[in-house]
């Protein structure tokens, strides 16, 4: 059998990050309404080259 490699450690962990984003947006639009909500998002989305 072969030996473990020993366990590297993450320099960037997918799943804390976007946790931590979800966690944030919920805060930031707790309470909203829908048309708020689909503001806020469209004022946050990302522009992408076209």
């Amino acid at each position: 059998m072969k030996a473990k490699d020993p366990i590297k450690e993450k320099e960037f962990d997918t799943v804390k990050f976007f946790r931590a984003v979800k966690e944030k947006i919920s805060k930031e639009t707790q309470g909203m309404t829908f048309t708020e909500f689909k503001e806020y998002i469209r004022k946050r989305k990302l522009k992408t080259a076209e």
